[in-house]
């Protein structure tokens, strides 16, 4: 970790936020955090990308990253590691902001987890999803799309129960970059909306 997530006297609900990417998402619970609209604190962001530039985002905001690529080992031991090292901060609540890979139960088991998806419920699970979803606009198989926070109870794909969604609608004339911002937008906005409706729900596990 770049710096210390030791424990610390809070009342705010204590995040950990796994990234892959760019880490808009990110940046946007940062800044909720920031301005006092999320009653939560970022104790750690966590990539299975070295070169995310979210890392970069979580290192200007001062907050601990931690880079964990899975390499030779098990899914099972990666996710258990990574349960112990939250555990060891006093996370309540894990964040999968733009985060690529599947969790097993050795993980999902042990925190409660919300993962945001940029589509429907139900519709284009997994990766590529705003592409897939333009592809089937253009194509006049799907008339609109969406944006979805969901919570991860288990092993499966983006089919967890759902805490907010919302449609987006395509525009005459879109093309995938326009689509693609519109979509952004309504990510960071819901994202911050349900970790405020979740994170009174799951207390707090740090010490005092």
């Amino acid at each position: 970790m770049s710096r210390s997530a030791d424990r610390q006297v809070s009342t705010a609900g204590r995040l950990a936020v796994l990234v892959s990417g760019n880490g808009s998402n990110l940046q946007a619970v940062l800044d909720a955090c920031d301005s006092g609209r999320l009653d939560g604190e970022v104790v750690v962001v966590v990539s299975n990308n070295p070169d995310a530039f979210a890392l970069t985002r979580a290192e200007r905001a001062g907050v601990a990253t931690l880079v964990a690529v899975q390499g030779d080992r098990s899914r099972r031991r990666y996710d258990s590691e990574l349960a112990n090292t939250f555990q060891s901060v006093g996370v309540d609540l894990v964040v999968l902001a733009g985060w690529d890979r599947l969790l097993t139960d050795a993980f999902v088991a042990r925190f409660p987890v919300i993962n945001l998806h940029p589509a429907k419920p139900g519709a284009f699970p997994g990766l590529g999803a705003i592409e897939k979803a333009y592809r089937g606009w253009r194509e006049g198989t799907v008339q609109s799309s969406g944006v979805m926070v969901h919570f991860v109870p288990d092993e499966g794909v983006d089919c967890g129960p759902v805490i907010v969604t919302e449609d987006v609608e395509f525009l005459t004339g879109d093309s995938l970059e326009t689509f693609r911002q519109r979509v952004h937008q309504t990510e960071h906005r819901l994202l911050v909306e349900a970790i405020a409706k979740v994170l009174p729900t799951v207390g707090s596990r740090s010490l005092g």
